[in-house]
């Protein structure tokens, strides 16, 4: 018992010591829980990256709490020496304070949290971890229509959240309103093609337009605004060069955007091709034909 009592008088002594110690034993707990979590699985779910998260914050904010109760003589003796250059510090650490209010922010509002799809100025990702000082994304390509994750990690200091907007775009893990544009440079009436595509993408949606639907109910609940609705849309625009623009928007689920892009691209133009393009072989066939009688 006296060998405790020396050996804890002996640390108390010893500050510096007792913190290393400390710092040493959380960061261990911390490894080992989260080893805990992580178990033999290759990919996290979404409840594993959430208690992933929780306990880095937790074991962040333990070493925090543990040094400030140690070193709190020191801490306001500091304090109190600094009042003469408190303006200079402030200044210093104006970064640091913004990211810590952003993330007082982020929680208040509740804007986003672990699992969710955000944008965030140019950048798009899945929100894999966040902390008091940044949030972790992991990139994914919506800029392109490929709604793929691109292998890239983005780290989004807390601070960005006062200056740029945040959009939440959780809905897009399942479904997605997907708009692509096929650009037609000849000056051809391509209205009498438009029931055919319909019908084409029709056959394409069939099997999951019912869920579809029913997603899209949801999401104009939740929202409270009044969506496009979950029917596929096709308008014909020009461009200021005069070019034919077929605007196509889908609501289908997001694994599957790319592929029926691909698939409605090309009945278009096999429709395209058929009705102008070989009308036009065959008349210039059979003005050649007349030019040699």
């Amino acid at each position: 018992m006296e060998k405790i009592e020396l050996l804890i008088a002996y640390l108390l002594a010893h500050k510096l010591l007792l913190s290393v110690l400390s710092i040493a034993f959380v960061l261990l707990l911390r490894r080992l829980t989260i080893t805990q979590i992580r178990g033999d699985n290759n990919f996290l779910s979404g409840e594993q990256r959430k208690w992933i998260s929780r306990t880095k914050n937790g074991a962040f904010s333990l070493v925090l709490l543990t040094l400030f109760v140690l070193w709190q003589s020191e801490i306001s003796e500091f304090a109190l020496s600094l009042t003469a250059i408190a303006v200079a510090v402030v200044v210093a650490s104006k970064e640091i304070i913004l990211c810590f209010t952003g993330s007082i922010q982020r929680a208040s509002s509740r804007s986003f949290r672990i699992g969710d799809w955000i944008e965030v100025g140019s950048l798009c990702g899945e929100v894999i971890e966040h902390n008091l000082m940044a949030t972790m994304i992991q990139e994914i390509d919506l800029h392109h229509g490929q709604y793929h994750y691109t292998g890239k990690t983005a780290t989004i200091p807390n601070s960005v959240f006062f200056s740029v907007p945040v959009k939440n775009l959780s809905f897009m893990k399942r479904y997605v309103y997907h708009n692509f544009f096929i650009t037609i440079r000849e000056t051809v009436n391509l209205y009498p093609l438009l029931p055919i595509m319909l019908a084409k993408i029709d056959d394409h949606t069939e099997d999951f337009i019912d869920v579809a639907k029913r997603y899209n109910y949801v999401i104009e609940r939740h929202a409270g605004v009044d969506l496009p609705g979950a029917e596929p849309h096709i308008h014909i625009t020009n461009t200021a060069t005069g070019e034919q623009l077929v605007h196509v928007m889908l609501f289908c689920p997001t694994s599957r955007a790319s592929e029926l892009e691909q698939l409605i691209r090309e009945d278009f133009m096999i429709l395209y091709c058929a009705r102008y393009l070989n009308k036009d072989e065959n008349r210039t066939n059979s003005n050649s034909k007349c030019a040699l009688v």
